[in-house]
């Protein structure tokens, strides 16, 4: 039985991930529309919305409180294992922090519902990054089991999230590169000289 458990719960979780990884995406998606011209903000914008309310309200929220309740079920099943190791209980914090990213990312989407814009692209493109932090500690946490590897683990994290903040700063970059060569590539419509196409006053007529 807790074999059974313990699956639906791996499962749930990563529904969960895959939802906390997509949506900050949309959210940079839409903030990035935002900037465009008419027509195209509105189309952009108008669809992006949709698929925000669906994969937060069809998937995210769904995987969350079922994680919660299949990961519970499955350590009161075996109660004095888990709850008499520290690792655990170091588990749940960092499972908290993910509940707290979720909430503030709630907030951000909701936010976006109602058009108002309060990070930039890049700041949301960090903020991506944290779930997958998170996503690497406690996978660690739950594989290793132990106490003396969590300095290293520890080390590991800084050294991953150094990485993840370079390879952002690198993508900025280089995608503010492709712009201004696709601005400098962009044909440019020769503006035609007005003439004055206003008609000659009549001649004067003739004195016989």
């Amino acid at each position: 039985m807790i074999d059974y458990v313990k699956a639906l719960h791996i499962i749930f979780v990563v529904c969960w991930f895959a939802a906390l990884f997509y949506m900050p995406r949309l959210l940079i998606y839409n903030t990035e529309a935002a900037a465009k011209q008419e027509p195209e903000r509105s189309i952009l914008s108008t669809q992006f919305k949709i698929m925000q309310r669906r994969l937060w309200y069809g998937i995210s929220w769904p995987a969350m409180v079922l994680t919660y309740i299949f990961g519970f079920w499955t350590s009161f099943m075996n109660f004095s294992f888990y709850y008499t190791q520290a690792w655990f209980y170091l588990k749940l914090a960092f499972v908290f922090a993910l509940t707290l990213y979720h909430l503030y990312t709630h907030i951000l989407f909701k936010r976006q519902q109602k058009d108002i814009f309060t990070w930039t692209s890049m700041r949301l493109r960090l903020w991506n990054e944290i779930a997958t932090l998170l996503l690497f500690i406690i996978v660690f946490l739950v594989v290793l089991k132990q106490n003396n590897s969590w300095v290293w683990g520890g080390l590991g994290v800084i050294l991953l999230g150094a990485t993840l903040y370079i390879a952002t700063l690198i993508y900025k970059r280089s995608r503010e590169n492709d712009l201004k060569k696709q601005a400098q590539q962009t044909p440019q419509i020769p503006q035609v000289a007005q003439t004055n196409t206003t008609p000659p006053p009549p001649a004067p007529p003739s004195i016989p």
